[in-house]
């Protein structure tokens, strides 16, 4: 066979190959069956606010970003002063000694009233979850920057605690408690501090990532809940708890041990499980190849999520679960503390990506009955995870990710019905339709893909869609009347269909 007949052999069999492949996707049509009613959804959108510098009085960002923030009306809103800035989030950053304590709310009361305001008439999770380093064990005392601005990945050091009794904690967050929500408290000595704040805190999340932070394991975690819980109900008894927070889901044993009752004191509340989720690339991948990435990890991760709900349905059925950290981190937000690292620039696309995953994975656990699907994070910036943003770091006004967000929150809610929707799954477009509590039909579509489809919804002709897109960018949702059962999803579009 000469060369060039192999060629066209080769060429006409890739030819024929291709429009099989074609040939065997099925056209985007779905049809709603509005009688069927598949269960009531009490999945609640929401996302979590992380301490950083750019959220702080007098920033470019803290304005916008807030504003946002208010303008959301989220419920379950996380809060979380985190450790890479020990002085925007650790109140007692020296030990009790000689009578004298290093009590000190100043560079952290301006970020947390602003968000205790914004998110008035909402519920909130707060969840201080950095412990002052002085209270672990370790060969020397460990230092910290001078300036609240300045980060360090060094200040969390040692495995165990030099309270073995764990109420030296358990007190700090109590005394954390009655800051906010008595008025104040008195310190180690006996000396009163006042604050004036009279909040009420309905949910406290005991810690962060606890197998990466300290690398607590189940058994001592349960404990230090425990007392924490315990301690705190005396401030104010009323409050709630979230347990876990774990990074990863990868080992069952800290489920099956923190929900089973029996390895709790009297007392003792499981409210709220928590876990976190992000779509993680290898440095390789290329934009064109990161949404296979993204969404395989998405479904991956969603086979966990039942499973865990087996879980807790078994060893504790009236404890609710909030997953408070959806996202994507880039591959080159991993390296970002390896010195002489030089952020590159995010593509304009991967927010509509980011958008996009976290709408299919809400909507897959409105089907499972998740409780709160939080996304991450309200501010990111170069040095500080840029591509988990929510809004622009220059200026705080609101990305895709945040209007996806906002998208889901004003069209779709607790109470809403599920209703069957065919075909049930779609490779390229994700749909799920819903009867809302106020008597609307509307389907919700995610385009998982960058390029545009043609989508026919029987029924819909006269109704609207609002979208959020490569063409909305950095605005608001955009909004268009229906006038036939077809519209059109650009790459990577998040919309929600209202029928007439």
């Amino acid at each position: 066979m000469t060369s060039r007949w192999r060629v066209f052999v080769f060429l006409a069999f890739a030819s024929i190959t291709s429009a099989s492949i074609r040939a065997q996707v099925p056209p985007a049509k779905f049809v709603v069956h509005w009688d069927k009613v598949v269960r009531t959804s009490q999945t609640t959108p929401t996302l979590q606010v992380v301490v950083n510098p750019p959220l702080r009085r007098g920033t470019p960002v803290h304005d916008e970003a807030f504003k946002a923030l208010r303008d959301l009306g989220a419920d379950y809103l996380r809060y979380v002063p985190w450790l890479p800035y020990p002085r925007l989030g650790v109140a007692e950053l020296e030990p009790p000694k000689d009578g004298k304590t290093s009590w000190d709310f100043s560079a952290i009361d301006p970020m947390t009233i602003d968000f205790l305001e914004a998110t008035k008439g909402h519920s909130v999770i707060l969840n201080f979850s950095t412990i002052p380093q002085w209270m672990y064990k370790t060969d020397k005392p460990v230092s910290y920057p001078a300036d609240p601005n300045q980060v360090t990945w060094e200040y969390e050091k040692g495995t165990e605690l030099r309270d073995p009794s764990m109420q030296e904690v358990a007190d700090y967050y109590a005394r954390l408690l009655a800051w906010y929500t008595k008025g104040g408290f008195t310190d180690e000595f006996g000396k009163g501090h006042e604050s004036g704040y009279h909040y009420s805190i309905p949910y406290w999340e005991v810690l962060n990532e606890i197998e990466f932070e300290h690398h607590i394991d189940v058994e001592t975690y349960t404990r230090l809940y425990d007392e924490v819980v315990l301690a705190m109900k005396k401030v104010q008894p009323d409050t709630k708890f979230v347990g876990l927070a774990l990074a990863t889901t990868v080992e069952p044993h800290y489920f099956e041990y923190f929900l089973d009752h029996k390895n709790h004191k009297p007392g003792v509340s499981l409210d709220f499980i928590s876990y976190h989720f992000y779509a993680v690339p290898t440095p390789d991948q290329t934009p064109e190849v990161e949404p296979f990435t993204y969404f395989d990890q998405a479904d991956g991760f969603l086979k966990t999520v039942r499973y865990v709900e087996a879980i807790r349905k078994r060893l504790s059925p009236e404890t609710k679960t909030t997953i408070d950290e959806l996202g994507v981190i880039s591959a080159d937000d991993l390296a970002q503390a390896e010195p002489g690292h030089v952020a590159h620039a995010v593509p304009k696309s991967y927010w509509n990506l980011a958008g996009s995953m976290y709408a299919y994975i809400f909507g897959e656990l409105t089907k499972i009955g998740v409780d709160v699907a939080g996304e991450s994070q309200l501010v990111g910036y170069p040095t500080q995870f840029p591509s988990v943003s929510m809004v622009d770091w220059n200026n705080g006004k609101p990305n895709a990710r945040f209007w996806v967000l906002k998208l889901l929150h004003d069209n779709i809610g607790p109470g809403d019905k599920l209703v069957e929707i065919e075909p049930p799954n779609h490779p390229y477009v994700y749909s799920q339709a819903f009867m809302t509590h106020d008597g609307r039909k509307r389907v919700l579509l995610v385009n998982k893909r960058d390029r545009t489809f043609d989508v026919t919804i029987p029924g819909a002709s006269g109704g609207q869609i609002e979208y959020v897109d490569q063409t909305t960018g950095f605005q608001p949702p955009a909004t268009a009347k229906l006038a036939t059962d077809v519209t059109k999803l650009n790459g990577y579009s998040v919309a929600v269909v209202t029928f007439p």
